[in-house]
């Protein structure tokens, strides 16, 4: 025992044995299930210890999208998946285009179905991404790594800022060493796995929390929602046209047949058919108020 503790010690606590957790394998299904369970429970509380910094990177992305930039999420494995996964979903949800957020893994879109062994590890690889996407001050770079120890990722976030981008970091171990590469560094801190560096458990449950409350919360700093409602859906599905109509009908206060109607007017806008049904406005008096109002609906409707 005593030969082993150093070597423990320079492990980052994503990969340390759960004391919590062993014997998983002797226990019946829910046994095994409820130990996952307890584990996952202490994640919400590591996330919210982070929440002053995480609101840093809000309000970061929210200024990078209001002045042209970007959000860009760049991680390895799980990371890298969590983050392209963050970025495709704010598309269709906020009306956001793939430019304007998107994620980069390493080893490229092939690593999102399939592991690409060695690919985390180069440094170079990290920073050319950043080159290539031709990242600059207007920028947001949001690096995810569990250990805090990507090559990868610290490449990138070092190039990132040095083409004046903010650098955001993402780990799940204190001290990380992306952190030390980061403007706002953020460690939700979420202790040894369920089963020792699955960090696609625990680390990987709080990365998409943290991505999520970033994404989210600078979609409704740039007026992508009203209230706790999202106006700015785009409706690629039979289920999303009909929340269109729905937020019409409730919103604007119309019968279906006319939700449908305002929506036609205005090329199937949500918060342009509000406006012209709240306000009795043409289509362009609505995108008008809405420019105005720096896109911010709740702003538009008032008289």
């Amino acid at each position: 025992m005593t030969v082993m503790e150093p070597i423990a010690l320079t492990l980052p606590v994503t990969e340390l044995v759960n004391p919590d957790t062993h014997g998983l394998d002797r226990l019946s299904t829910a046994e095994m299930l409820l130990r996952f369970n307890d584990q996952d429970a202490l994640v919400a509380a590591a996330v919210r210890g982070q929440i002053h910094l995480i609101s840093r990177a809000v309000d970061a992305a929210a200024n990078a999208l209001r002045a042209g930039g970007r959000l860009i999420y760049v991680g390895a494995g799980t990371s890298g998946r969590l983050g392209v996964l963050d970025a495709a979903e704010c598309l269709p949800t906020f009306g956001v285009s793939a430019w304007q957020v998107f994620g980069i893994i390493a080893g490229g879109e092939v690593a999102l179905t399939r592991a690409i062994e060695g690919a985390e590890d180069d440094r170079a690889a990290g920073a050319a991404a950043m080159d290539d996407a031709l990242v600059g001050a207007r920028d947001v770079v949001v690096g995810i790594s569990a250990s805090g120890g990507a090559p990868y990722v610290q490449g990138a976030l070092v190039r990132a800022r040095e083409r004046g981008a903010v650098g955001v970091s993402v780990a799940n171990t204190p001290g990380a060493p992306i952190s030390g590469v980061a403007d706002i560094a953020i460690e939700a801190v979420t202790g040894p796995e369920v089963i020792a560096g699955s960090t696609r458990l625990k680390a990987g449950t709080a990365q998409k929390m943290v991505l999520n409350m970033i994404s989210t919360g600078a979609m409704i700093r740039i007026g992508k929602t009203y209230g706790n409602r999202m106006v700015d859906v785009q409706a690629t599905n039979a289920k999303l046209v009909e929340r269109s109509r729905r937020l019409v009908r409730e919103i604007a206060g119309v019968e279906d047949d006319a939700a449908r109607a305002l929506l036609v007017g205005a090329d199937g806008s949500v918060k342009v058919a509000i406006l012209m049904g709240r306000r009795g406005v043409s289509p362009e008096a609505a995108r008008g108020l809405l420019e105005s109002a720096d896109g911010f609906l709740a702003e538009a409707l008032e008289p």
